[in-house]
Parts: structure tokens; sequence; C-alpha cells
């Protein structure tokens, strides 16, 4: 499994495991752009029907954790939503 989470790590730039969970932190600007980029990460969640854990800090960081509560850890939606999360930050 160890092998698998860093394979799909590699193709997740700036996420890293922490306890079992994938985490992003990720800056902005100012506090709207953050506002605006959770707001996206939403939708983007919403659709997937996979939430990740917010964490809004200093104004103008946000964090994300992902992970799956139904089994204890990480599991391939985990991976899916982080991709599509970084897509949505691009667009």
């Amino acid at each position: 499994m160890k092998k698998e989470v860093e394979k799909r790590l590699g193709q997740l730039p700036g996420w890293t495991l922490v306890n079992d969970k994938i985490e992003k932190n990720y800056k902005f600007a100012n506090f709207r752009q953050a506002i605006e980029f959770i707001d996206k990460i939403a939708d983007v969640a919403e659709a997937e029907n996979h939430h990740p854990d917010v964490l809004l800090w200093n104004w103008n960081n946000v964090k994300l954790t992902l992970t799956t509560h139904a089994v204890k850890g990480l599991s391939e939606n985990d991976f899916i939503l982080a991709s599509k999360i970084d897509k949505a930050k691009s667009s």
C-alpha cells in the first residue's frame, strides 16, 4: 500500500502523507482569493460526494486534508479528489 501511495503522491505535487491522510497547503494573495478557492472546491467535493477537511488560517492560507472515513485511511477517491482540487485551483 505504501508504494502505491508514494506513486500516487508523485503525481500530485505539493500533497504529502501525514498519518494515513494526504494534505496540501495553499497560499493566496488575500482573504477573498482563499474564500473563492474554498467555494470552488466545495463544488468539486459535492460533485464527487467526497469532502476534504478544510482549514482557513492566517487569512490567506488554506490547508486541505483528505482521508476516507469508511476505510479509516486512504482510498482511490482521495487521490481523485486531490487531482480535481488541483485542477480547480488552476482554473
